[in-house]
């Protein structure tokens, strides 16, 4: 690589980062770990406290040539392992666009577009950029921990890994397993993360688990060395997950910088960040780094591509896919992400000169989708399927993908597992936990929802429903449990499906939260607390209202008068300190915790006070409504004879709703 090359790419003066590096190589200080790929080489980059004497630049390369790359990716497919059902607007024969539904999405289906992707392309990478673990059943019911995603990811044999935020959700010991059996076939795929600090009792500290997790991994292709940085993201993942006490994560752009001058100071000039800090973040810190080429990024779960893809009914995207940027050098970096749950396999096409410069960068997203289409709950006709299918042909982002086999027979087992799980009994609720998405008397909205039995005792006329209720404090106490902690939580009613009674099993909870919602935790005011509150009551008690809006709230509890105009309908609105144990009135100004569900975070069912709380007071935790509901009802105490948990209603204390007063 030309010296002069190294210099343009922002090479730091003399006793800085990537002379320091450089002087370490040459030294012998920094080693690399084994590998079984002889194209995959290892690279460990120092602390900034470590010292060194003066280095001398890398020699340029004698072979150094132009070279073209494609880069096959997912990121964020946390355990979507088998396909859903999407329904898109195609266009029929007749030439209009109506709502067709297909099979869309699963890891077979990602299996099969990387075998297909890869036959016509020259200089594949294939890079997974995080998250792969938590949000189905797959993750924790079908074997051990993460075992049956190792298993979808190993048919795909990744070039590297990063590691989100989701990979610490059950700690550092955890991680390690997963990572174990991600390397128990042939594969070895690299894991990745420059941010990372493993403390001194975590079991992948590097004193015991040596070369697990890297800050980068070299590669070649047609003898060009190309550097894959990972990075995982600080804040949320120290958080919202649950890493060992001692394990820290470094700010970003310092440690992205000092793995991607490790490289440099090798004569690596073509640098992958293979990123899982999201969309908007990604863009600020390329910004202010040096030497990166193109950045694979994860965790935002950001649709990116043409605005057409909207009305083709996938989304809207956020922007453009394969977006040229540029670094803190003004050199061109390459910014893509593939969207979310296996449903999108991301193609970068990337050209770079012969000094490693981006000369071109272009791409295109693939939706994973099938070719047997139903609209109105009936099967297409023949000439509406050939119309859908010219139409996909057209969209050039729609791509029908078969299931691949190999992968299917993978999955099988797992999936097997799953639905034996989903017929497991696993509680009792020796009295029926009642179903009411408002609270009210005989003729007031919602009455004929509960049973005869739940309107004979009374009880969900004062407070509403008991499902609905447990729900939202089981969102808060596994929370504080698991996810960073929370002092409030919401559920809307009509979220809540049906109630429970008798011998419950995996699939009856699944069917109390059964829109696969995933939650978040926002950071609000006492102030804007009291907004969302207010903000459900209107959406039920407006005119035109439903009752699906109704709030539930855990850990927060308030008077309902449903006569009032807006904005008054809640009074003496009280939140529980867990610290004291007593309730004390809602303070305006403090910043509460609020665990919800997806849904209402982004204002569904009209809670627009939630829409508007900015990107930084928000955090996507990823994990699954039901799957919270579940770990719930595990941790509740168990029936001596069955030993199964034992579901029963709530303290009268704990209801959101204190008293209630009719419209």
């Amino acid at each position: 690589m030309p010296q002069g090359h190294i210099e343009s790419r922002g090479a730091l003066p003399v006793g800085g980062g990537k002379l320091l590096l450089a002087a370490l190589l040459s030294a012998g200080l920094l080693a690399g770990c084994g590998s079984d790929d002889d194209d995959d080489t290892p690279v460990e980059t120092p602390t900034p406290t470590q010292p060194a004497p003066e280095p001398a630049p890398p020699e340029p390369s004698p072979t150094a040539r132009a070279i073209d790359l494609t880069i096959l990716h997912i990121n964020d497919q946390h355990s979507n392992l088998d396909s859903k059902a999407k329904t898109l607007q195609l266009q029929n024969a007749a030439g209009t666009r109506v709502a067709a539904t297909v099979d869309a999405a699963g890891f077979p289906r990602v299996k099969t577009a990387f075998d297909e992707l890869s036959q016509n392309a020259g200089n594949v990478l294939k890079l997974h950029a995080g998250d792969a673990l938590t949000g189905t059943l797959y993750f924790n019911r079908a074997g051990a921990i993460g075992e049956a995603d190792a298993a979808m990811m190993n048919t795909v044999c990744f070039d590297a890994f990063t590691l989100g935020n989701h990979e610490f959700d059950k700690g550092d010991t955890e991680l390690k397993a997963f990572i174990d059996r991600l390397h128990g076939g042939s594969c070895q795929t690299p894991v990745l993360s420059a941010n990372v600090n493993f403390g001194a009792a975590s079991a992948l500290n590097a004193s015991r688990a040596p070369g697990y997790v890297r800050p980068a991994v070299v590669v070649e292709r047609e003898g060009e060395k190309i550097g894959i940085v990972g990075l995982t993201v600080a804040l949320k993942t120290k958080g919202s997950s649950s890493p060992d006490p001692d394990t820290t994560f470094e700010e970003e752009t310092v440690a992205a910088q000092r793995a991607i001058d490790g490289l440099t100071a090798q004569g690596v000039n073509k640098i992958v960040l293979l990123s899982h800090i999201g969309y908007s973040l990604d863009r600020q810190v390329l910004a202010n780094l040096s030497g990166v080429d193109v950045v694979v990024g994860g965790d935002s779960h950001t649709l990116l591509g043409p605005a057409a893809m909207t009305t083709y009914g996938v989304g809207s995207p956020a922007g453009a896919y394969a977006e040229p940027l540029k670094n803190k050098d003004g050199d061109t970096v390459c910014l893509a992400q593939a969207w979310e749950y296996t449903q999108v396999v991301g193609e970068i096409k990337v050209s770079f000169d012969i000094d490693g410069r981006v000369t071109a960068c272009g791409g295109t997203p693939h939706v994973l989708i099938g070719d047997t289409f139903q609209v109105g709950g009936a099967p297409a006709s023949a000439a509406d399927r050939n119309a859908f299918l010219n139409d996909i042909a057209a969209s050039g982002f729609l791509r029908v993908t078969a299931p691949s086999a190999q992968a299917t027979a993978v999955l099988a087992p797992y999936k097997a597992e799953v639905d034996v799980f989903k017929a497991k009994v696993v509680a009792q609720a020796p009295d029926e936990i009642c179903s009411r998405r408002v609270p009210g008397g005989a003729g007031t909205v919602d009455y004929s929802r509960s049973s005869a039995a739940c309107n004979a005792l009374g009880e969900v006329s004062l407070r509403g429903g008991d499902i609905q209720q447990l729900v939202a404090q089981a969102y808060l106490e596994v929370a504080n449990a698991s996810y960073g902690g929370a002092d409030i939580a919401l559920q809307s009613g009509g979220g809540v499906r049906v109630p429970m009674a008798g011998n419950v099993t995996a699939a009856d909870v699944i069917e109390v939260l059964p829109f696969g919602n995933l939650l978040y935790r926002l950071d609000i005011t006492g102030d804007e607390a009291r907004g969302m509150i207010e903000d459900g009551l209107d959406a039920v008690y407006k005119t035109g209202g439903s009752t699906g809006p109704y709030p539930y709230t855990g850990g927060m509890r308030f008077d309902v008068n449903a006569a009032q105009a807006k904005g008054q309908r809640a009074s003496n609105i009280e939140v529980f300190d867990a610290a004291s144990g007593t309730w004390a009135p809602l303070t305006a100004t403090r910043t509460y915790k609020l665990f919800v569900l997806s849904f209402n975070a982004t204002g569904g069912d009209g809670y627009a006070t939630l829409a508007k709380v900015p990107a930084d007071r928000r955090t996507d935790i990823g994990v699954l409504d039901s799957d919270v509901f579940q770990t719930y009802i595990d941790g509740l105490p168990k029936d001596p004879v069955s030993q199964l948990p034992v579901i029963r209603k709530l303290p009268a204390a704990l209801y959101s709703t204190k008293t209630y007063a009719g419209n």
